[in-house]
């Protein structure tokens, strides 16, 4: 057990956070952004916890926190997880620990009473980005993975020999990177038919994507400073479920030799 956060044993408060299949129990309290549906138009930071959102601007307000963790719950309830992000793991810590004592099945009334009043129902609140993407890449991570996708392009020879020397990835469009059903068109590009006439410009023929595993990382480095492979974990803040949307028609036509492009920066949800 990594620490006392992680105690499968440990029981909130919130009677939802115990219902069988609950996504969002003690032991986890997803960060994200939201806004209170039909009357509040400011973003801010929440945690989950059962079917309640915990409002972080009113619990950085309350009183129930103390210094540090205070100072990581007022960067956590700005309009993104930034700040938060860019203070660092000790910080991301602290704010965790407060939190699941606040919530822990062994909070005393009083405490309990004043964190109700700091919480809303998660059907009203809308999410929204819980951060200002700055720079997305994306890896292969998986021998499985890269062998099929190898076989579309290289059936003769499929992985890659730098495959299994170093992480193959390329920079996506951070621009383009949003919520899960937020809508775009379907892109236009070029792409060869396979009787090898000319390449024609359209709409995508082969529209897909892929469930993937994303990392939020932070702090941020300076220009060219290395970050040794120990330091790794320590940057890591937080993990979530992501779609890599593809155009494979444009894509396969466009990437040799210099991998993705249009084929590939349209949409990441």
């Amino acid at each position: 057990m990594l620490n006392f956060t992680h105690d499968p044993a440990a029981r909130s408060w919130v009677a939802a956070a115990q219902s069988p299949g609950c996504d969002f129990t003690l032991q986890n309290l997803p960060f994200g952004i939201f806004v209170r549906e039909g009357s509040d138009k400011h973003p801010r930071g929440g945690v989950a916890i059962g079917d309640q959102v915990l409002d972080l601007a009113h619990l950085a307000a309350s009183g129930l926190l103390v210094e540090p963790a205070r100072e990581a719950c007022c960067a956590a309830a700005d309009s993104t997880l930034n700040a938060f992000m860019a203070m660092g793991r000790e910080h991301w810590q602290t704010l965790r620990h407060a939190l699941f004592r606040l919530l822990s099945s062994e909070a005393d009334a009083v405490t309990q009473e004043k964190l109700r009043a700091c919480m809303l129902p998660s059907s009203q609140a809308i999410m929204k980005m819980p951060v200002e993407v700055r720079n997305y890449t994306d890896f292969y991570t998986s021998r499985h993975h890269a062998i099929n996708v190898g076989r579309v392009m290289r059936p003769e020879n499929p992985l890659t020999p730098n495959f299994q020397w170093l992480p193959i990835a390329y920079h996506g469009r951070a621009s383009s990177v949003v919520l899960s059903g937020t809508g775009f068109r379907r892109p236009n590009g070029q792409s060869r038919p396979a009787d090898k006439r000319p390449p024609a410009f359209g709409p995508c023929r082969r529209l897909d994507f892929e469930l993937e595993m994303g990392f939020f990382v932070g702090p941020e480095t300076r220009l060219g400073e290395p970050l040794p492979v120990s330091q790794a974990r320590e940057r890591i803040f937080g993990m979530c479920l992501l779609n890599d949307w593809s155009a494979r028609d444009h894509q396969f036509w466009e990437m040799d030799p210099l991998g993705p492009f249009l084929g590939k920066n349209f949409c990441t949800s």
